[in-house]
């Protein structure tokens, strides 16, 4: 039964967000407004979906910068565990056991199953004040700037005005 639940008509939308919506390496069910404890992960071209996961184990401790589709155009640095054990269902329904994951792959099992348990990866964070952008200020700033030129909503002698002010 429940293998036909995820295939009609969740499994694929979360499938088709992952690959196309969130070019990140993994998707939530919540991510979406799926109120299920579902996610898919791509890592290394192996795509895992996992539902109702529990981390069942946790080893050592590493300090990893990481983002988020939920907290666009930034990034901080956090501690996660180095390996989990994962216990959850597979898209068919079957009992899946993760052993000892790590890299990458451990990371993305922690970020998602966060989502999963209503947390973002801020929340693991120490301090905000170490969130960083994405791209720069600077950048953001001109891309901006040069798309009010476009659409004709700023003159050359504004940009001239504002390009002598320091953003940090």
């Amino acid at each position: 039964m429940m293998g036909r639940m995820l295939s009609q008509p969740v499994l694929p939308l979360l499938l088709a967000g992952a690959e196309e919506v969130a070019p990140g390496v993994g998707l939530a069910a919540p991510q979406i407004g799926v109120p299920l404890r579902l996610a898919v992960i791509d890592v290394d071209d192996k795509i895992t979906v996992i539902v109702n996961p529990e981390i069942v184990k946790r080893v050592g401790e590493i300090e990893l910068d990481e983002g988020c589709l939920s907290v666009r155009g930034f990034w901080g640095r956090l501690n996660r565990a180095e390996k989990v054990s994962v216990k959850a269902l597979d898209r068919h329904g079957k009992e899946l056991r993760i052993r000892d994951a790590e890299g990458l792959f451990a990371q993305a099992l922690q970020h998602e199953i966060d989502h999963l348990d209503g947390h973002l990866y801020i929340d693991r964070m120490d301090t905000l004040d170490k969130l960083q952008r994405s791209e720069p200020l600077r950048k953001r700033e001109a891309d901006a700037r040069q798309a009010r030129r476009d659409a004709g909503l700023e003159d050359d002698e504004e940009e001239d005005e504002h390009e002598h002010m320091e953003v940090d």
